[in-house]
Formats: C-alpha cells, structure tokens, sequence
C-alpha cells in the first residue's frame, strides 16, 4: 500500500488558514499543522507557496461562484431581485463569521497582487470571470427595464465588485455590518434603483 496523499487536505487546510490569517502570515508550517500533515507533505505536492496559493484561490473561487449561482440562477426572483440576494447571502456568511473575516479575493488582491505576478494574474482571471456573471445578471435586469440603461452592463458588474469589496474591508475594520448595508441601500437607491 502506498503512502497517503495530503494534497487535499493540506489545499482544505490553506483555505481556512489564509482566510483567517492572509497570505503572507500563513506560514507553510501553519498549514500542514491544520491539515495534519508532515511538512515534507507539502514540498511533496506544491513546487512553491506561491503556486499553492493560486490553487488557494481557486477552490475559495469556486465556493463562492455555488453563491453566485445559488442566487443569480433563482429563476423565481427577478434579475434585479437575484442582484440584492446575492449581497444578501454573503452578508449572512460574513456575519456567521462575526464580520471577522473578509473575502480572499479582495484580501489577496491587497496583500500580495503587488509582489507576485503569478497570483495577480489569477485575481485578474478570477474578477473578469466573476465580473461577467454579474454583468449578464444587470443585463437581464436592463432587458426587463428594471434598471436603468445608462450604462454598460460590464462597468456596472465591475463597479459593483469593486465597491462590495471595499464595503467588505471597512466590515472588517469595524466589525459590524454598516458598511455592507449602507453599501446596499445606496447603491440599489441610485445605479439599481427599480424603474417605475
């Protein structure tokens, strides 16, 4: 019999321990001791922390795009409705996690998109991805005249992400969800405002 493999676990642990702690102050130590795995065990399967962390991104991008869909597929909401609820639906994450936590795209994107070219990349990859869910979405909602046709569906969708996301670093800031619900009130008060 061979020797088990802790690739998956060691991925599972990184998720958990770079959300909590960041990029950098993740030590490789830190995220073998969590998967309760040998250190060698990660060398074994990662060519370099910064290769490990870009598989990091991908799996915590794929559990967010199941709450993407969960509320932009809801075929018995509106587009505009499916907008709000998506919002809504990682309130209540962030808000399980007692606002202490944030989302690693928008934290790696701060915390090392600068030093590493590998991982910039892939953030860049991650939001045009993520940025075209939400545009079709706006489309739809511009389509059914529930929201205004001033401007374009993509500068919208990327508007949209850039400012959740700095909703989300100020959440965290103040531990508390002001922040994400003023994020909210505005923006569906003014750019999603319901046409009548």
């Amino acid at each position: 019999m061979g020797k088990a493999s802790f690739r998956e676990d060691i991925l599972a642990a990184g998720v958990r321990v770079m959300l909590r702690s960041g990029y950098e102050a993740a030590s490789v130590r830190d995220i073998c001791a969590a998967a309760g795995a040998p250190h060698g065990s990660f060398t074994n399967h990662f060519r370099s922390k910064e290769a490990f962390a870009a598989e990091v991104l991908d799996r915590y991008f794929a559990h967010t795009k199941e709450y993407v869909r969960q509320a932009l597929d809801d075929a018995s909401l509106t587009p505009r409705a499916r907008l709000k609820r998506y919002l809504d639906i990682i309130s209540g994450v962030l808000a399980d996690d007692e606002w202490s936590r944030g989302c690693m795209i928008g934290d790696f994107s701060l915390e090392i998109a600068p030093h590493s070219a590998l991982l910039r990349e892939r953030l860049e990859a991650i939001f045009q991805e993520w940025r075209a869910l939400f545009a079709s979405c706006i489309a739809d909602a511009q389509a059914a005249g529930e929201i205004d046709s001033a401007f374009d569906p993509v500068e919208l969708a990327e508007f949209l992400l850039a400012s959740w996301e700095g909703a989300i670093l100020r959440m965290k800031v103040e531990r508390g969800p002001a922040a994400l619900d003023r994020f909210k009130h505005i923006v569906f008060q003014t750019l999603f405002k319901e046409q009548q």
